[in-house]
This record gives structure tokens, C-alpha cells and sequence, in this order.
């Protein structure tokens, strides 16, 4: 059997040479959902497809599954497809259940499988179902259309729920945001771009906005895991309290800026830092690398030998670099260039609007350096930290 045409077949984006398909978000699934229920509710016709247009301009004609009609109430799917996307919630189904009420409005919740808000400073309310604006301004404007094409002028709730919620959200950041019970219910254009940065960056000023909304003022900061292990076994801090922001360094400091907060202490691995050294504020590889080249040159500010920086040029890794300085003596010395060079730059970034200070390791070495004000900021989050045990 021909597999059904959403409509998406000829978006894509391509990466490394490859085609990367689009996808749709649980926004658009739930919207899809709950017009093909509402419509059989209103009709008593059952519904086995449905067009809709998302906010990114893209019409899609997606297949409803699972269909329940009763008399009170109809209950329908749609299957998420997230494209070539690496996301837990492909392939789920997203339902909706709608019943008519008196009172003339559109009533949206959320049922099994779908979060709860419980901290602050996330879009929707403590106590909200964790059901975004644009998906919700989806699924009031599909209803809204039925109603009046069936001519119907009494209300409508709708409940959406995800029978796999609770279980796939502990694959993603809701249980750190403060979402409990499900995953949430997203998509601002309707359309998944696979591998999108703008996503990316998206959840990180979602969690950032959260943590200043519940009183931190301070950050702690790691590109990724490796950070927070070393945070968990060398710092002695709780990591529920540390974010991520993989490659984007530059993009979180903007962030922080921004929203506010008072400073960051970003916790990292030397190979990523490294290039932070260097100015490069996304350290991603395909961006830029030099590590090398940032580090032989630091190593010549601190007294090292032409021969010595020969080698460091000629190292793949940063562990074996350091083994390089070690075997001279001159780890520390380099390392105290390395770090003033990071801070300058972070401070560069930062306009000098927020503290920006570093602690930088190597799975191999251990602790590396810090710079200047590592210490007062590690401080400060640690009080941050108690207060917001607190709240």
C-alpha cells in the first residue's frame, strides 16, 4: 500500500550532502486531531483525512487514525512525523477528544500523556497543561471553522492526550523544566526542520527564561555531558540546576544578557574552550576549529619553546596536548594564558553587561584552570541554588 502524501514530499533541507525531510510538530497533530473530531462530532460523518494550513504557509492533508464516535463525544489521531529529525515523539500518536458544551467558546486542556506546567516562566501557566500558544491557536481556529460551516453555536472542549507521553518525556528536558506528567504539546511554525538550529537555541532560552522566572540570577553553564559529570564529581553542585548550551556559547551569553540574568559560570571540556580562546563563540566543527593552532599559540605566550609548539601543533587531541605540556612542566603556565584569553572574550561577547567566568577540564587531566573570577561566581551560584531549593 502506497504510503499517503502529506503534502511534505518536496520540503527538505539539505546536510552533508543529503536530503533531510521535513516534518510536522504534536502541534499540528493535535490541531489535525481535533478539526477531524470536531467535524464528525458536528456531522456524524466519519473523517479519515484532513487538510489544514500551518503557520509557515505549508498545507498539509494528514491521515486520522483510531477514530471513536459516541454520542456525547468523538475521539481521533493523527500520527506524528518529525521527517528526518532525531525526536523522540516521532511516530507517536497525538489524540484529541472533543464534546460539545453550552457555553460558546473553546475550551482546551490537556489529558494522559501531556505535562504540566509547575514552575514559572515557562509559556503557559503553573497548573496549565503544557500546551503551547501557536498549538493552541491552531486547534481554536480549525474548531472555530467547523463550527461554522456546521453552523453549530455552542462551545466545544477538546482534550489531548498522548497515550506515550509520560514515558517519552523523560527522554526530553520537561521533567528539568518543571513539566511533569507528559511531554508538551509544540511547534510555533507547525513544520519540523530537521536538525534546526533555531530549535536548538529555542530550548535553551526557554530553560534560561524558567531558571530566571524562579529566582536564579546566576548560571551554571556546560556545553554538554562531559561538563556536567565534571561538575557532579570535582564541584560537588546539583545538577539539576546546571543547563546545557552544546555548541552555542555566544548565542547563551546573548541570551543572558537579554533576560536579564547576573552571570554565567560555564563548566567545560578544553576541547571546546579551547576555541572560545580563540574568539570563536560556536564551537561547533564545522564552524571552526584551531585548536591547535590556539593552543601552541598560548603556549608560545607562556615561554614555550619553538620545538614544544611544533608538537602541540601536530596533536588530533587536547588530551594529548596537555600530556605534551605536562611532560614539560608547563601545564599551568599555559593554562593561566588560556583562561585570561577566555575570559576576555567571553567578557568581549557579553559587553561587559554580565559576569562571564570559566572552569576548564580534560577527561584525561582533570581539572585544567579557571579564570579570575571563577571562584566569587561558583559561590554565587551555590547560594542561587539554596534559594531556589527554596522556592
Amino acid at each position: 500500500m502506497a504510503k499517503r502524501k502529506t503534502g511534505l514530499e518536496e520540503f527538505y533541507i539539505l546536510k552533508n550532502n543529503k536530503k533531510l525531510h521535513y516534518g510536522y510538530t504534536t502541534g499540528t497533530c493535535a490541531a489535525a486531531a481535533s478539526k477531524a473530531a470536531a467535524e464528525m462530532l458536528l456531522s456524524g460523518h466519519k473523517v479519515q483525512e484532513v487538510e489544514l494550513m500551518t503557520p509557515k504557509g505549508i498545507p498539509l492533508c494528514l491521515e486520522i487514525e483510531e477514530i471513536s464516535i459516541e454520542r456525547e463525544k468523538v475521539s481521533c489521531a493523527v500520527r506524528k512525523d518529525g521527517g528526518d529529525d532525531p525526536d523522540a515523539t516521532h511516530g507517536i500518536l497525538i489524540f484529541s477528544t472533543v464534546k460539545k458544551i453550552p457555553e460558546k467558546k473553546i475550551a482546551i486542556d490537556g489529558g494522559s500523556g501531556v505535562g504540566r506546567v509547575t514552575k514559572k516562566g515557562l509559556e503557559q501557566r503553573v497548573g496549565n497543561a503544557a500546551i503551547n500558544r501557536v498549538p493552541r491557536e491552531m486547534i481554536a481556529h480549525e474548531l472555530k471553522e467547523i463550527c461554522e460551516a456546521m453552523d453549530y453555536e455552542g462551545g466545544i472542549s477538546v482534550e489531548i492526550s498522548v497515550p506515550e507521553g509520560e514515558k517519552i518525556a523523560k527522554k526530553t528536558f520537561n521533567p528539568k523544566l518543571g513539566i511533569e506528567g507528559g511531554i508538551s504539546i509544540l511547534g510555533t511554525s507547525g513544520i519540523v526542520i530537521p536538525m534546526s538550529e533555531e530549535a536548538l537555541i529555542a530550548s535553551i532560552r526557554v530553560e534560561m527564561e524558567m531558571k530566571k522566572a524562579n529566582g536564579a540570577q546566576y548560571l551554571l553553564i556546560t556545553p554538554g555531558n562531559y561538563g556536567a559529570d565534571f561538575c557532579r564529581s570535582q564541584l560537588e553542585l546539583n545538577l539539576d540546576h546546571a543547563m546545557k548550551c552544546s555548541n552555542y556559547v555566544g548565542e547563551t551569553i546573548d541570551m543572558a544578557v537579554s533576560s536579564g540574568i547576573k552571570g554565567i559560570l560555564f563548566v567545560a571540556h578544553l576541547g571546546k574552550f579551547i576555541k572560545v580562546a580563540g574568539g570563536i563563540m560556536n564551537t561547533h566543527s564545522r564552524c571552526a576549529d584551531s585548536r591547535a593552532e590556539i593552543l601552541a599559540s598560548n603556549a608560545i605566550r607562556a615561554g614555550a619553546s619553538l620545538e614544544t609548539a611544533k608538537r602541540l601543533l601536530d596533536t588530533v587531541t587536547t588530551d594529548e596536548a596537555i600530556s605534551i605540556l605536562n611532560e614539560t612542566g608547563q601545564t599551568e603556565a599555559v593554562m593561566k594564558k588560556v583562561t585570561e584569553k577566555i575570559r576576555f572574550y567571553l567578557q568581549n561577547r557579553a559587553n561587559g553587561m554580565i559576569e562571564t567566568e570559566a572552569v576548564i577540564f580534560s577527561n584525561e587531566h582533570g581539572f585544567l584552570g579557571k579564570t579570575e573570577g571563577a571562584d566569587r561566581l561558583l559561590n554565587r551560584i551555590k547560594a542561587d541554588e539554596k534559594n531556589e531549593n527554596r522556592v
